[in-house]
């Protein structure tokens, strides 16, 4: 079943850092992941996070489940990015037919790709080690966002594992009567459609109702709020943007040193 519930223990370091620390580190990891265009500098970051990985508390079959999907997708980049390459250089390791793959666009679409797992892997440590309502004390209380925007959008993610359950009791029912897609992919594409559909109707009605609640206790009304749960920046906070920097600094100057990297 879907949860936004954070994987790791409560005493871990970096759960109990301020959430709006761990963004301002996955900003600044994603942000050199993105900028570097070699494949050395990226690789650097995911295996500085690998080192980090104790502090965060997380168990690695939790994290490999919810990073399965995402590192998939990489590979699937790195495979179309070396196929379809506007140039193929380098010498040449796969030749099938009208399909070419050389060590450069190989090489080339590794980096792209390792860009997407730095991307993809410092979201979820910081997500799976962060409360949702702590992200939205701390969005409000340091970063002074909105509390209309962050309170209406920390209840949507509050009803992400309501619409994970109610996805799979309408595949159920549907089975239960019989309508199943087989092996049939047309069936099965309009299946998900309807499915869909239904899913989509019923959260909408959702969502009408839980605006109109919230509108009635009062948070549509202007006036400043208080918080019951206080959020800090404390000194272990700023400890954790500084080492996000300093990892990505030397991740930089490791790989310049070594000659690989590019803009």
């Amino acid at each position: 079943m879907l949860t936004i519930v954070p994987v790791c223990g409560p005493d871990a370091p970096i759960a109990r850092a301020n959430p709006v620390a761990k963004l301002a580190a996955v900003v600044l990891v994603t942000t050199v992941a993105l900028v570097a265009a070699d494949w050395l500098t990226p690789l650097l970051l995911l295996a500085a996070m690998l080192a980090v990985l104790p502090f965060t508390g997380i168990r690695i079959r939790p994290l490999a489940r919810r990073l399965r999907w995402l590192w998939l997708a990489a590979a699937a980049v790195v495979a179309v990015n070396a196929v379809f390459a506007a140039e193929q250089t380098g010498r040449t390791l796969v030749e099938f037919g009208p399909i070419e793959v050389s060590s450069g666009a190989l090489l080339a679409g590794t980096a792209i790709g390792l860009r997407v797992c730095v991307a993809a892997t410092a979201g979820v440590l910081a997500f799976a080690t962060t409360d949702p309502t702590d992200l939205a004390d701390a969005l409000t209380q340091q970063l002074k966002a909105p509390p209309r925007f962050t309170i209406g959008s920390l209840a949507a993610l509050r009803l992400l594992p309501l619409l994970a359950a109610e996805w799979a009791q309408i595949t159920t029912a549907r089975r239960a009567r019989g309508l199943e897609g087989g092996w049939n992919p047309v069936r099965r594409t309009r299946l998900f459609a309807s499915t869909m559909f239904a899913l989509l109707v019923g959260a909408i009605r959702r969502a009408g109702r839980l605006a109109a609640a919230m509108d009635a206790r009062g948070f549509d009304t202007g006036l400043p709020r208080t918080h019951a749960r206080r959020q800090h920046m404390r000194p272990a906070d700023w400890a954790v943007i500084a080492l996000a920097a300093a990892g990505s600094a030397a991740a930089v100057a490791v790989s310049a040193a070594a000659g690989t990297f590019t803009f």
